[in-house]
């Protein structure tokens, strides 16, 4: 078998609207190709969640970069939190402030024997000297610790922070109440949801979209897959509560165990 080349540049950026890109690595498997959003504010920005840390976001946008910024993981796992540890200023849900804080790979789910991090979802490599094996989630220091209702003031717009938990148990989403916009992590996306994570919870998850229900939502920009509005946004949520409430879902179940073994990120 033939070495995999080293791709020249490992990151792509698209301009969504004015003060907000989106950057993917696209040489990544897409099924857990996550979205990385960089919010320019008046007085802040905003880069919500950092990908797999396999090269360096940070040189990567730092042409964009005009004012302080805040990196934040929608949660722990590691195609979200991979790159927290080059940025300054690094938040984080306080439930898994002590997993970024720890390197902890196991809830970042790449630990060897989870199996997640695999050779083949790399289509190039990003570095030369890259490797799955020595793939880690890097320890860093969380700098701010994020709790609900705390509000990210940009300047000229404001984030209201949402815990919703349920796929793990720090994933937070980001509000703009004023534009009705919510940027969503792993809480919502248009895609597989994935509820029987170690780390995961149905029932949580469920109050968690009785929650979003009734939240006013215009757009998503997911942490998969492409941006929807509200309409797709109450569709994915009645099917969610639809299914996992039927006869016999294991939500119905008394004996549900909180830390249920998956399939997938």
């Amino acid at each position: 078998m033939l070495p995999k080349p080293v791709c020249k540049k490992w990151f792509s950026t698209q301009r969504i609207q004015d003060g907000l890109y989106l950057i993917t690595e696209p040489h990544y498997y897409w099924y857990n190709r996550a979205n990385l959003w960089l919010i320019k504010g008046r007085s802040q920005d905003l880069l919500i969640d950092t990908g797999l840390g396999v090269a360096s976001l940070r040189n990567y946008i730092a042409s964009l970069l005009d004012k302080p910024l805040l990196a934040i993981a929608s949660h722990i796992h590691f195609d979200h939190a991979g790159g927290m540890h080059e940025f300054e200023q690094r938040a984080i849900h306080a439930a898994e402030a002590d997993a970024l804080r720890q390197g902890d790979d196991h809830e970042a789910l790449c630990a060897p024997e989870q199996g997640w991090v695999q050779d083949e979802h790399f289509e190039c490599l990003p570095q030369a000297d890259f490797t799955v094996e020595q793939y880690t989630l890097q320890g860093t220091e969380p700098t701010q610790i994020l709790q609900e209702g705390d509000v990210l003031d940009l300047g000229d717009r404001a984030f209201e922070v949402l815990h919703l938990p349920g796929h793990s148990a720090g994933c937070i989403a980001l509000y703009d109440a004023q534009s009705q916009e919510i940027f969503s992590g792993d809480v919502i996306y248009d895609g597989e949801l994935l509820d029987e994570l170690h780390c995961s919870h149905i029932p949580t998850y469920l109050d968690t979209y009785d929650r979003l229900r009734k939240l006013p939502v215009e757009t998503v920009y997911p942490g998969h897959y492409p941006i929807f509005g509200r309409d797709r946004y109450h569709q994915i949520i009645s099917e969610y509560l639809e299914c996992r409430r039927q006869p016999g879902c294991p939500s119905d179940s008394p004996t549900l165990d909180p830390l249920i073994s998956g399939t997938c990120l």
